[in-house]
């Protein structure tokens, strides 16, 4: 029997921080405040253009001015999000592996369509099974829907199927759907909640520990 890889993109799969960052520092430069380094937003980067926002200029979606800021930095990182995204180290040998074993792999993110879709176009992964978006189902992570909706589309039950995520939603979500789960130490994974207190089912440290550990997890 085959298995079905799947993905959260940012932070997992891709490294879209500097590029989020670059976007989050140009709201801060309008203001007439100094650029944050990458490395302070990287951590926010999985809570979207909301956690962008309250990281770079410290205002919460109840201050009167977040929306238009959010506005405003989505429509930065919608014109310059593939300027230095790239997929992380490990990742283009990772899928090499999947391929030659006959696998499948695909991508579930809560980036919506918009956002997601362009940067997946522009890294050119032709082997990619199935894209679900932020806004392809009802129900975004940590809601098992999106994975179950991969898993599906792809024709895989979710037994056969394997989450790798940077974030404690990607783990909640794959527990819910009753998939194995991996969480990526090496992503973004914030500060609130340590990595190895969300229960996934294994922990790797670097891209290519992926590989061993899906051996681990799905039985032929």
């Amino acid at each position: 029997m085959t298995t079905l890889i799947l993905f959260d993109f940012d932070g997992t799969f891709a490294d879209t921080a500097p590029d989020m960052a670059m976007s989050a520092n140009r709201q801060r430069e309008k203001r007439g405040l100094d650029p944050l380094p990458v490395s302070v937003l990287r951590t926010h980067v999985s809570m979207g253009a909301r956690g962008m926002v309250k990281a770079s200029l410290g205002i919460d979606a109840d201050h009167p001015t977040f929306e238009s800021a959010k506005t405003e930095f989505l429509a930065d990182y919608e014109k310059n999000s593939t300027i230095h995204t790239q997929l992380f180290e490990g990742i283009p040998e990772l899928l090499e592996q999947i391929k030659a074993a006959g696998m499948r792999w695909g991508i579930v993110t809560n980036k919506i369509t918009r956002y997601a879709e362009p940067i997946v176009k522009w890294l050119d992964l032709p082997d990619c099974a199935v894209l679900v978006c932020g806004d392809t189902v009802a129900y975004a992570k940590p809601h098992p829907l999106p994975l179950q909706h991969a898993a599906k589309t792809v024709g895989f039950e979710v037994d056969r199927c394997v989450y790798i995520g940077d974030d404690l939603r990607d783990i909640q979500a794959a527990k819910s759907a009753g998939m194995a789960s991996i969480a990526a130490a090496y992503g973004y994974c914030g500060d609130e909640h340590p990595v190895n207190t969300w229960q996934a089912d294994t922990i790797v440290s670097h891209a290519n520990e992926i590989w061993p550990a899906v051996g681990q997890l799905i039985r032929p």
